[in-house]
């Protein structure tokens, strides 16, 4: 191995070397960026559709034809509108420098709220001891805490989704191990399948893929990733169409499953809950937005790159979720399976399912990286301000193989030490709690609203002194408001399911 500081420059001048590191830096010093429209549109998508995608049919179901449809149009046209607001903060308004993260853009575009024209008012007509409880009040209100509150929110639910993806992956990875037992040993066997061995498995994996050095080099990742998306999806939407033309489709209605033998007013209200959040955050990325903006190239504008992949990936993430919860709903009417690839059985044709849980395996292990790169990084950069001399932290040493060993690959202890424990900590998490996927929608349903709408409408209301009761004010706080209470409802769900969960709750086992 051989330090970065070790290199042999012979034959080149000192000038030329200056002039080819200065080509290499960005704007504010850091390594140059290479990303374009679509390699954000591949982080994107990767970022949205996930296994997820095959639980709209169950959603469209709860809902109905009508509701449904327009639950999913609804919560598209909210995800495009708040994100195009997110990504006019990526600069910030004064210095107009990069903000790195979400909490960065939080801090920079609402915690310099102007409290001193409210203590120059106290001043003339309070005593001395207002003026200085006001002044404290707003000076934490204003400041530290909307940048803590949004960072406990963000790294909450992307530590959420990595442990999530863990358990999900091992899902579909038991699920073909099941699938080729039914095919060989006949379908009257139980062919029952622990789900333990495939979560460490994809610890393992993950391991050595986290110590990919930071967002700007997993575009390949992402883009196989997204193609896996769109290979799943279009398997499930392919056998729900295939039932519908063949006349085997079952009954739907306009308003969804209905009240009655089996099913109460109560536990219909529960499910819609459920099926709104399960549409809402379907469509979330916001808490990696930023993130992805920031590996833009500064021209043309990011602002203006991030809005045109917003379009992209929401519209094909959009016209995807359409045909999986329509044609899903469509094939197996108002008792769609809460994932529409279990629904076709684990029998015939086995091969196609079983294609289609390893693209889910491949994407999940590449959004697995997405979700995970936010979390390495701030602990990383916060190390890195702390002690910036030390070799531990800050030296890469190159690894490669004869001539190329300059060029293959570069391994940093802190990097190394630190994401493989996480990776660790992360599957021994999805070990003992199996049932986190329902932890995981309570996350889901606590970052929605503030990470995908609140934030986002108070930085543009903030940046463009948008007058309070005038129109646009009420417009974005009506969004506000309804997002809200969607946010609340789907969180009574999800805390219905954990209660579920608990009562059955065996850690370490988990079968099939």
């Amino acid at each position: 191995m051989q330090g970065f500081g070790d290199e042999n420059f012979e034959g080149e001048s000192g000038l030329e070397i200056q002039k080819a590191a200065n080509a290499e830096l960005d704007d504010d010093g850091k390594p140059s960026r290479t990303g374009n429209l679509w390699t954000a549109s591949a982080h994107i998508i990767t970022a949205i559709i996930g296994s997820g995608v095959l639980s709209l049919a169950w959603g469209v179901a709860q809902l109905g034809w009508i509701a449904g449809v327009a639950t999913l149009v609804i919560f598209s046209a909210i995800t495009l509108y708040t994100s195009s607001l997110l990504a006019d903060c990526y600069r910030s308004p004064l210095t107009g420098k990069r903000n790195y993260t979400y909490k960065d853009v939080v801090k920079n575009n609402l915690g310099s709220m102007n409290y001193y024209y409210t203590v120059t008012f106290i001043y003339y007509f309070g005593d001395f001891f207002e003026i200085v409880i006001l002044f404290v009040c707003l000076k934490i209100i204003s400041g530290q805490t909307m940048y803590v509150a949004c960072a406990m929110v963000q790294y909450a639910n992307l530590c959420g989704m990595v442990v999530g993806y863990t358990i999900t992956a091992s899902i579909s990875m038991a699920a073909i191990q099941k699938s080729d037992c039914f095919h060989r040993r006949g379908h009257e066997n139980s062919c029952s399948v622990s789900h333990n061995p495939y979560m460490i498995g994809m610890g393992i994996l993950e391991i050595f893929l986290s110590q990919i050095p930071n967002f700007h080099k997993l575009s390949m990742l992402s883009v196989v990733a997204a193609i896996m998306s769109f290979a799943y999806s279009s398997i499930g939407v392919g056998l729900a169409l295939a039932k519908v033309i063949s006349g085997q489709g079952e009954r739907t209605t306009l308003t969804g499953v209905e009240v009655g033998i089996g099913l109460s007013a109560a536990e219909k209200t529960w499910r819609m809950f459920r099926a709104f959040g399960d549409i809402a955050f379907a469509y979330t990325y916001s808490q990696i937005l930023v993130e992805i903006q920031d590996t833009l190239k500064a021209t043309p504008p990011e602002n203006q790159v991030m809005k045109k992949a917003n379009i992209v990936a929401v519209s094909t993430t959009t016209a995807f979720y359409m045909m999986c919860g329509c044609f899903g709903y469509a094939a197996f009417g108002n008792n769609a399976p809460g994932n529409l690839l279990t629904g076709f059985g684990f029998y015939e044709p086995f091969w196609l399912v079983d294609l289609a849980n390893a693209c889910i395996v491949l994407h999940l292990v590449g959004a697995y990286q997405v979700f995970a790169q936010p979390v390495f990084s701030a602990v990383e950069l916060r190390a890195n301000k702390k002690w910036p001399k030390s070799n531990f932290i800050t030296r890469e040493y190159k690894i490669g193989i004869g001539k190329n060993r300059n060029k293959f690959t570069s391994v940093n202890l802190m990097r190394l030490i630190w994401r493989s424990s996480f990776v660790i900590l992360a599957t021994l998490f999805a070990l003992i709690l199996p049932f986190f996927n329902d932890i995981l929608a309570f996350l889901g349903a606590m970052g929605y609203w503030p990470l995908t709408v609140y934030f986002p409408i108070e930085m543009y209301i903030a940046k463009n002194k948008i007058k309070k009761w005038s129109r646009r004010w009420l417009g974005l706080q009506l969004i506000n408001s309804v997002c809200l209470l969607v946010a609340v409802a789907a969180g009574c769900g999800s805390i219905q399911g954990l209660n579920k969960a608990l009562k059955t709750y065996k850690p370490f086992q988990v079968k099939e």
